[in-house]
């Protein structure tokens, strides 16, 4: 009985194709099976306060000792160090504030401030990178005397604190592109202490002291890296597109493929916030249907099958979509209710 399906406006069944437009007469359904969302938003606050505590006590001693080293490597870890405070301060003040109840117009709540939160992280790491890449040319073609010794130890002890404070945002939640967002700065900068203290070996091996612009610009590359990336993930969520991976058109075949299901359209599949998938789309059912059991039917399906709980669907009977629609199989059951997708 299923038809081919059509979405973003556009539906193809066994009636022909149209655009998918509500009707007045027709009615809809909701599913927000499992709102369980946040459940760990406490231990996750506590992880990344956790990491929060290791980096700022040991920035601020980074910062002493790049200065009376001359090591732009230090200092530059040191400025990296800073994003990542400032990364997780507003991780920690995102969750906050997504896990405040809807309100007002803002309907859905504020659960898309970590992904500002996250659109701000790799931001702040392309534009620090830029910063980098410049001192570290400039310190390429004229090298200062940088005291290796300092920078070998420093560095040491800054993989030790990296390596700590990246387990604690490992214990997260990283389906979160806002704590995804605090672990990739955290990462960025266990690589860069990495690439320090080699060029910390090699300035006390060889006096080599190119070598601390050199690993400058490694962690300048590796932060591009994590940057570009968390703004191309973070867009897709402020865009409205479907999640990553996610094959609209077969979730639309597999709908239309439901027996007494004869169309689908107006099928949109967007993300609330990171892990929170909606779909909304206008079904149309043989006449004989039942309404409510084919609503229940597809919810199901996309709950337990594609692990999407948030859902909007508007169930006509095919009759209902002619000129002179049939009356609906919801007006036995009192008034209706309509809802616009977002």
């Amino acid at each position: 009985m299923g038809g081919q399906h059509g979405h973003d406006g556009h539906g193809h069944g066994q009636h022909g194709h149209g655009h998918g437009h509500g009707h007045e007469h027709g009615g809809h359904g909701h599913g927000h099976g499992g709102h369980g969302h946040g459940v760990r938003a406490d231990a996750d606050r506590r992880w990344l306060v956790g990491a929060l505590g290791l980096i700022t006590v040991f920035m601020a001693g980074e910062v002493v000792v790049g200065l009376i080293a001359g090591s732009l490597a230090l200092l530059s870890d040191a400025a990296h160090m800073l994003t990542d405070a400032a990364a997780i301060v507003l991780a920690l003040i995102a969750m906050r504030l997504a896990a405040r109840p809807p309100r007002g117009g803002f309907t859905y709540g504020l659960k898309r401030a970590e992904i500002l939160s996250a659109q701000a992280n790799g931001l702040s790491l392309l534009l620090l990178g830029g910063w980098l890449a410049y001192e570290a040319v400039h310190r390429l073609i004229d090298p200062p005397e940088v005291a290796g010794g300092l920078v070998l130890a420093t560095a040491a002890v800054g993989v030790v604190v990296n390596i700590a404070a990246a387990w604690c945002l490992s214990r997260a939640n990283r389906t979160s592109l806002n704590v995804e967002g605090a672990f990739q700065h955290i990462l960025n900068d266990l690589f860069a202490f990495i690439a320090t203290l080699i060029a910390g070996v090699i300035m006390v091996l060889t006096g080599f002291t190119r070598a601390d612009a050199i690993a400058s610009l490694i962690v300048v590359a590796l932060m591009a890296v994590a940057g570009v990336r968390l703004l191309r993930d973070s867009g897709r969520v402020l865009l409205e597109a479907a999640p990553p991976g996610v094959d609209v058109d077969a979730i639309g075949a597999e709908l239309a493929a439901v027996p007494a299901v004869t169309e689908i359209h107006d099928l949109h599949l967007w993300q609330i916030t990171s892990g929170q998938t909606a779909l909304s789309a206008h079904v149309l059912v043989a006449d004989h249907a039942d309404c409510h059991h084919i609503r229940h039917t597809l919810e199901y399906l996309l709950r337990d099958g594609h692990q999407i709980r948030h859902t909007t669907l508007q169930v006509d009977h095919a009759a209902d979509a002619s000129p002179h629609p049939e009356p609906h199989c919801d007006e036995s059951h009192g008034p209706t209710h309509r809802s616009t997708p977002a």
